[in-house]
């Protein structure tokens, strides 16, 4: 483990009786601050993958959408506009190009969505993501495997889920980034 130069923590996190999450942390291990860069990039992009498992998912980007169609048409990367071209939805990108447009924007908050509805869209929470941002999952992820805050610069993702508990997200996760320097375990 000499190689490991981060750690992932996964916990349950407590954000209210009406929502049931799970965090999962990404630091460097020496100095515990937010991994940056194309390791850590290449870590989520793992990590997201893994966590949709073989569920439909997707990134929704809510701010600087010019930036982002642009970025995603310059790299060949498919979007989707939605809800009149005030959210940007990027589904399922293959690992690399993922781990690119994560590095690239790492810096904003978005969210990440996984579930069957995707695949038949939602309208509803695609309108109030882009009027709200983030906060519209809170009433809609009952009705995905999750919908996740993304905040890479802050070295964080926290899942809204009620379809899985941090053990499963540990077991998931796991061997996705196995061949990364990253070890993924509880807080301690």
């Amino acid at each position: 483990m000499a190689n490991l130069h981060y750690v992932m923590e996964v916990e349950p996190l407590d954000l209210g009786v009406d929502v049931r999450a799970v965090g999962l942390d990404l630091m460097e291990v020496e100095s515990r601050e937010p991994a940056h860069g194309s390791d850590a990039a290449h870590i989520w992009a793992s990590a997201l993958g893994a966590l949709a498992g073989t569920e439909p998912w997707a990134l929704d980007f809510f701010a600087h959408l010019d930036r982002v169609r642009e970025y995603c048409t310059l790299h060949a990367i498919p979007f989707e506009e939605k809800s009149s071209g005030h959210l940007v939805t990027v589904p399922a990108p293959a690992p690399e190009s993922l781990a690119e447009l994560l590095e690239r924007f790492a810096g904003e908050t978005f969210g990440a969505r996984a579930g069957s509805l995707l695949a038949s869209g939602d309208a509803g929470v695609e309108s109030e993501l882009a009027r709200r941002g983030v906060d519209a999952y809170h009433a809609a992820f009952r009705n995905y495997v999750f919908c996740a805050v993304c905040d890479f610069e802050n070295g964080f993702l926290t899942l809204l889920t009620e379809k899985l508990w941090a053990s499963e997200v540990l077991r998931r996760v796991k061997p996705a980034v196995a061949g990364l320097p990253v070890e993924v375990a509880r807080p301690q």
